[in-house]
């Protein structure tokens, strides 16, 4: 039986966690938790939000996509910000109606060639998610950022349709998300009225 695989992708505080919770948790999706190095941040709950770890274990850990997000700001000495979804993440909710919550298509584009390298493509239909990016996106990132680099690291990470294009990627489906106004293309609204609510 075909599962489903969203990609949501856009800019921090473009509604992506929102929709989630909201639209996808619901409709019983298995929302996947990536691995990381940076540290944990108040309220966080190890194996939750993310699997905790150091540079050591994640780069010693098989991983399906590899984040290494403050590269370009990073020096000896700094500690590096790795992310990535661990392949024992997936394998664990393999058959699940799964989604992966990331900034940049190009991760988006690595956790699709997993599938495709483990024969896992015909059993999965993949659909991707643009959220269009808040009018006070930049207000919005520096209010989370609470850490060294951290606002320069957000600003960084960008998400337009080149970057699709870049990734290889169609959008099949663009939102604007949040608690004060969800829009939804036509053909979102349509997808997500056929999602069943059973696994």
């Amino acid at each position: 039986m075909e599962k489903t695989l969203i990609l949501c992708c856009g800019l921090s505080g473009s509604g992506k966690s929102y929709f989630i919770e909201h639209y996808l948790i619901p409709r019983n999706f298995h929302k996947l938790v990536s691995a990381t190095t940076r540290p944990m941040r108040a309220g966080e709950t190890n194996g939750r939000e993310y699997y905790f770890c150091g540079e050591d274990d994640i780069e010693s850990m098989p991983l399906a996509t590899h984040l290494w997000v403050n590269e370009a700001f990073w020096t000896p000495g700094k500690p590096k910000w790795i992310y990535g979804v661990p392949e024992f993440e997936l394998r664990n909710n393999l058959g699940k109606k799964l989604v992966y919550d990331v900034i940049q298509p190009k991760y988006a584009r690595q956790l699709i060639n997993w599938f495709l390298a483990n024969n896992l493509f015909p059993e999965y239909n993949f659909k991707t998610i643009y959220f269009l990016p808040p009018k006070n996106n930049f207000d919005i990132a520096s209010k989370r950022a609470n850490m060294p680099d951290d606002a320069a690291v957000r600003h960084a990470n960008t998400c337009d349709p080149h970057d699709f294009l870049d990734a290889g990627l169609d959008i099949d489906f663009i939102a604007k998300c949040s608690a004060a106004e969800t829009v939804f293309s036509p053909r979102l609204t349509a997808f997500l009225s056929q999602i069943s609510m059973t696994r």
